[in-house]
């Protein structure tokens, strides 16, 4: 059976390989991106089974790269995991209103976002 395709989008390059380890070590294919825009342009043209995406990023935040891919008809089916520094309630709250399937907070708890992934991927 192909891996599963996890897109990671992050602006902390640390954050980013922590978790890209874990991901391979658990037999899913990741790519990355480093910003809103490129987030975006890697969902259109990699197609990831899910989406792992942070809050605060370059060119176009978070909540916008979501509510983009939740409202086109070609991509909304891809689970998105908002992964992020932001506890606050209104943040999951408006996490929930662009689409968001899942809200993990950093510091994570490995364990949490890998059974998180394997509910949305079913």
């Amino acid at each position: 059976m192909a891996a599963k395709k996890i897109l990671l989008v992050d602006d902390e390059t640390d954050m980013v390989d922590i978790v890209k380890l874990r991901l391979e070590a658990n037999g899913y294919e990741v790519i990355t991106a480093y910003d809103g825009q490129e987030a975006l342009d890697k969902a259109k043209t990699e197609s990831p089974d899910l989406i792992i995406l942070d809050l605060m990023l370059p060119k176009i935040d978070g909540y916008k790269v979501c509510r983009l891919l939740k409202f086109d008809q070609k991509y909304k089916s891809i689970p998105i995991i908002m992964f992020t520094a932001r506890v606050q309630d209104e943040d999951k709250k408006m996490g929930e209103e662009v689409g968001a399937d899942a809200y993990i907070t950093k510091p994570f708890e490995p364990q949490v976002l890998l059974s998180k992934i394997k509910e949305l991927l079913g």
